[in-house]
């Protein structure tokens, strides 16, 4: 007990303000889980949004940093790392690139689950609830399931450990009601001894902050279910909350622009359609940006590319060319594949040319979440505009069987295959415009000022996924939240 109480002396010593009676018992537990010699546990946090996760896991971090002990901070997303290792001081990464690698180099767009030889180390996890667990079957990573992927990963090595943090009342993933891995019934069905804690108590001020008054009223009304009608959100007495009627978004976007940049300014909405209607508003009208696409663009990867980081390959200059191969140089693989959500500033745009019914360009993008890595890649211009979320399946095929047919002189299917995955065209980086995005896109991620457009919603429409929506939304703000054309009939003066 007197070696538990030591290390929680010390967790408490570097953590940042005076704990709550319950960050005094998470710091306990922690200690408690840390000194704990069962190999097959896993510790649960869950919390709100201002209850002090960050807190807690920053002086977490600090204090295994001054015993010498091994940690390794993952995250769903890129701009989730990002976020996390800007709170907590040390390196974060994404989760699919610490626990799987490339089966060959002939198989790029094929990930297995790699070796952990990281022995006696902790894993932290951010934004659990991030985390998928439902299998698709045209998976390229491991077995599909994230988390049965990752819970194997870290504890087939002797000594490590795993701890969950998230937060329930966020969106879960894609395609399921609730996040598996903030699921202690799901954990425990791994064999594991849960130690579970839930934080609930705000310890910011909620009188002098509207974006964690409303994101509390909202986990309020999901916690009790009371989601019948809308949430009278308070954008009328908090400076941080506003209410914005549409004929003042520009000049507001603008002044966001202005103080935080693009990177530091984001629209989040419900549908693509909306965000396509934001993205050319914000670029011909703030951004004065006339070209469908320009150099300063930002733009977010529509699906996940296994191509462009691989070691270069000989490729045709254009289809049907008689010319030599050559080699598309690679300015910095700093990850092993591009990621759906992956945000990147365009630095150099150049050689657009029309090929199989879709257009395609050459250009130099700049990833802000990787160390500002620049890398060449061919881009597909046609997903920019689309209301879908990629590429179609009618066009994936279309694209497919244009390229395909492109390959006459090999007659054996294996071999014609192996040419079209190594092909440039087929493989173009799939992309939209980065300046509005939907909730999923955005979730993991931080801005100073959000801008929240629901859209066109009757109370018929209400769903907890839509509480759940607006409470992700919120909770994405530092500093100020602004919300667009929202009704009179759901603000409250109070």
């Amino acid at each position: 007990m007197a070696i538990s109480d030591d290390l929680g002396a010390l967790i408490r010593e570097n953590f940042e303000h005076k704990p709550t009676k319950e960050q005094e018992k998470a710091i306990f537990l922690l200690a408690d889980f840390l000194l704990s010699r069962e190999r097959d546990a896993v510790f649960l946090l869950k919390g709100y949004a201002g209850t002090g996760k960050t807190s807690l896991l920053a002086a977490l971090v600090r204090t295994l940093g001054q015993l010498q002990q091994r940690v390794m901070l993952l995250a769903p997303t890129g701009r989730a790392a990002k976020v996390l290792s800007s709170y907590a001081g040390v390196p974060a990464y994404t989760i699919h690139r610490k626990i799987y690698r490339q089966k060959s180099i002939t198989d790029m767009d094929v990930f297995q689950n790699d070796v952990n030889l990281r022995q006696d180390t902790l894993f932290i996890v951010d934004e659990a609830s991030m985390i998928a667990n439902d299998a698709h079957d045209n998976t390229v990573f491991g077995s599909g399931r994230l988390l049965d992927d990752l819970m194997h990963y870290v504890y087939s090595c002797e000594g490590c450990r795993l701890v969950l943090v998230g937060d329930t009342a966020q969106l879960p993933p894609v395609g399921e009601e609730e996040s598996p891995a903030l699921s202690r019934t799901m954990l425990e069905g791994y064999g594991m001894e849960v130690t579970e804690l839930q934080l609930t108590q705000v310890v910011r001020q909620l009188e002098e902050s509207g974006i964690l008054w409303n994101a509390t009223m909202l986990r309020s009304l999901i916690q009790n279910d009371e989601m019948f009608e809308f949430p009278k959100l308070r954008g009328k007495t908090f400076p941080d909350v506003k209410a914005l009627p549409g004929d003042e978004l520009i000049e507001a976007l603008e002044q966001s622009y202005r103080e935080y940049g693009t990177d530091g300014t984001i629209v989040v909405t419900r549908s693509n359609k909306r965000a396509n209607i934001f993205n050319n508003g914000i670029r011909s009208r703030i951004l004065d940006m006339e070209e469908e696409l320009s150099s300063g663009d930002m733009v977010m990867v529509a699906k996940n590319n296994y191509y462009w980081t691989a070691p270069p390959t000989p490729f045709r200059g254009s289809p049907n060319s008689a010319g030599g191969d050559q080699e598309l140089p690679l300015k910095g693989a700093a990850f092993s594949f591009i990621a759906n959500g992956d945000v990147a500033v365009v630095r150099r745009l150049r050689n657009e040319r029309s090929f199989y019914g879709f257009r395609f360009a050459d250009a130099t993008l700049q990833f802000p979440d990787y160390d500002n890595t620049e890398m060449d890649v061919t881009i597909l211009l046609d997903t920019l505009q689309s209301e879908a979320p990629a590429l179609t399946r009618q066009q994936q095929e279309a694209l497919f069987n244009g390229v395909w047919e492109d390959y006459p002189e090999l007659t054996n299917r294996r071999d014609r295959m192996k040419r079209l995955r190594q092909d440039p065209y087929y493989n173009a980086l799939q992309i939209k415009y980065a300046y509005a995005v939907t909730c999923h896109k955005a979730q993991g991620g931080q801005w100073e000022h959000v801008y929240i457009d629901q859209g066109y919603i009757t109370e018929e429409m209400l769903s907890p996924d839509y509480f759940r929506w607006l409470y992700t939304a919120i909770t994405r703000a530092t500093q100020q939240v602004y919300l667009v054309n929202w009704p009179d009939s759901a603000l409250s003066d109070a």
